[in-house]
């Protein structure tokens, strides 16, 4: 079979206490089959659970204000992804990396001001694997269908340019896709070989989401993956085995 991604545009504004379930499929060109799998941005499920903050109404710490002097950037904003993470890793080139309070390693705490009003910036949900989980319930509940959930953000990379989409949440499957054990095209046993799925799938669907194209979900489909409790945290490398930090 052939993989598919198919679009979902919604042209209205997500606000707080919106049905994102409702919106995903009366959006839907397509109706949802059992074993698709949905790829939401984690902007709209951002907005959607009242993470979006008014900066104007944020009062920087001296800390903030010494960072924002020595990076040229707002103080409150700085304030905002001090209170979003747990430490900083790296501050450098007027970059800040650090690690959410959610256990991402990444730019600004996933704070972000695009595609939101002027004056505001969006927050990664609290637990976006319980996000993915309501919103699968809600799809079997309303739909009978069975699917799979990822919450996706753009995250940079270390030593390579650009961003790419990534999982920082998912319901109903696996994150990894683990060949340990299986045998190559010339018999040899893998070992290490362990692919995220996860995040190329979420990676594979803003090819067709974009960033301005107003579809902020895609569903994917004819991808065979294995059901599953799996947690988010199953893709992210333990401390001790990251190299980098």
């Amino acid at each position: 079979m052939t993989l598919e991604i198919i679009p979902v545009h919604i042209k209205k504004e997500i606000n707080r206490g919106d049905k994102l379930s409702d919106l995903i499929l009366s959006s839907a060109k397509q109706k949802i089959q059992d074993g698709d799998i949905l790829v939401i941005s984690q902007k709209i499920i951002s907005k959607q659970e009242g993470r979006t903050i008014n900066l104007s109404e944020v009062i920087p710490s001296n800390l903030a204000l010494g960072i924002g002097a020595e990076y040229n950037k707002d103080p409150k904003l700085i304030e905002v992804i001090l209170s979003e993470s747990k430490r900083i890793v790296r501050m450098e080139n007027e970059i800040i990396i650090v690690e959410t309070n959610q256990g991402f390693v990444c730019a600004n705490a996933g704070v972000d001001e695009s595609n939101v009003e002027t004056g505001y910036a969006t927050l990664l949900p609290l637990d976006s694997d319980k996000s993915a989980l309501s919103i699968q319930r809600q799809i079997l509940e309303k739909t009978k269908k069975k699917v799979a959930i990822l919450v996706s953000d753009t995250f940079g990379r270390p030593f390579r340019m650009g961003q790419t989409n990534c999982a920082i949440g998912i319901a109903g499957m696996d994150s990894i896709l683990d060949y340990q054990g299986t045998k190559d095209s010339f018999g040899k046993i893998l070992r290490v070989t362990a692919i995220a799925i996860a995040d190329e799938l979420c990676s594979a669907a803003e090819l067709v989401m974009g960033k301005t194209l107003n579809c902020p979900a895609v569903i994917v489909r004819n991808y065979k993956y294995k059901e599953s409790h799996s947690k988010i945290n199953s893709i992210i490398r333990p401390e001790n085995e990251d190299l980098f930090r």
